[in-house]
């Protein structure tokens, strides 16, 4: 029996919404396992996980999610209210991704080894000032008169693709950091692949909400 077109829409919508709250989950339980496994506190080295995983799983992750239209913890809030806490949000997880590179670039200096020579490590460098500059792109979006030769639909449009760009960037270094030595001797077997599924879940979801609204934006100027 053919589905009819609400009633594919309908399905659409509820997958979209469980893809959601499966996003909204890991987003929260990702760093949460990990700061049992780091024990912050215990080393210097341990706030580098935690700090980290809070940057580009939690917070990032969450401030991209205020804008789904299904999944958003403040739906029934003004757009004006969700960009003010994708602001917050970001300017967090920055902060939060500042302060984990420099623990553990000064952590590696007090154990006398080199700085960014794994994958992990210069992927993380990237990201990082990658993120300060999406950040910085963001201001645009705040005072569009600065740029007098673009329309304000056009900025926002580039700022929500680098920024997908910047997100996957954190994903692929959180990715690279389950590679390392201090994850693989502590998280074996079943549980190494589950915690690697993690930012794949979260990218996915972000990546249909990006290209949803492109589409929809698309839509909207025929």
């Amino acid at each position: 029996m053919a589905l009819t077109t609400e009633t594919e829409s309908r399905l659409y919508r509820s997958l979209r919404a469980a893809a959601g709250a499966a996003a909204h989950l890991v987003a929260l339980g990702f760093p949460t396992a990990v700061a049992m496994l780091a024990r912050p506190g215990s080393s210097l080295f341990s706030w580098h996980p935690l700090l980290m995983t809070l940057a580009f799983s939690f917070l990032m992750t969450e401030a991209l999610l205020i804008f789904s239209p299904e999944t958003s913890l403040l739906r029934s809030f003004s757009r004006k209210v969700k960009v003010r806490v994708h602001w917050a949000l970001q300017l967090l997880a920055l902060l939060c991704a500042l302060l984990g590179l420099g623990i553990i670039t000064y952590n590696k200096h007090l154990n006398g080894k080199a700085h960014f020579v794994t994958w992990h490590g210069l992927m993380g460098l990237l990201t990082v000032l990658y993120a300060g500059g999406q950040c910085g792109g963001g201001v645009l979006l705040l005072y569009p008169k600065l740029m007098k030769n673009w329309t304000l639909a056009k900025l926002k449009l580039y700022h929500a693709t680098s920024g997908l760009v910047g997100y996957l960037l954190g994903c692929a270094s959180l990715m690279l950091g389950m590679c390392s030595l201090w994850f693989t001797t502590s998280v074996t077997s079943i549980s190494w692949y589950l915690a690697m599924l993690c930012p794949l879940i979260t990218s996915l979801v972000i990546m249909n909400q990006v290209s949803n609204a492109y589409l929809y934006r698309k839509r909207s100027q025929h």
